[in-house]
């Protein structure tokens, strides 16, 4: 009987840890400094940058580290402004205008242009 309870006390004790280590927040270990994007727009990114680089399915490493590289230069929020304001820059017309004409528009355009690019090299995304 002593061994049986002994047993089970054991059994308890890993079962507290477990739970005790169970409530701590993921968030705890994570990395502060990291930059989290949904994972939708990360796919979107990558899917993008294969068919910019060739279409070779071959190139998703490396288009899934470009991304990476971009989240760690931007905050999520950064990140949207300053490639919306890259990817409409060349827009024709009024509408353009927006994206184009703001100083603040066209020096974050430039950024994220700059680290994309740096990005691109650094990962070995063939150039198109």
């Amino acid at each position: 009987m002593p061994m049986q309870s002994l047993c089970h006390a054991r059994i308890a004790l890993a079962m507290l840890c477990t739970s005790a280590l169970s409530s701590i927040p993921l968030a705890a270990y994570a990395d502060p400094d990291a930059h989290d994007y949904p994972t939708h727009i990360r796919v979107e990114y990558v899917q993008e940058c294969i068919v910019q680089s060739g279409g070779k399915l071959a190139n998703l490493y490396q288009c899934s580290c470009v991304i990476d590289e971009i989240a760690k230069q931007f905050t999520y929020d950064e990140y949207v402004e300053a490639s919306t304001f890259s990817r409409y820059a060349s827009l024709a017309g009024e509408r353009g205008g927006v994206f184009r004409d703001p100083e603040e528009g066209r020096a974050k355009a430039k950024h994220f242009r700059d680290v994309e690019s740096a990005a691109m090299k650094r990962c070995g995304v063939p150039e198109k």
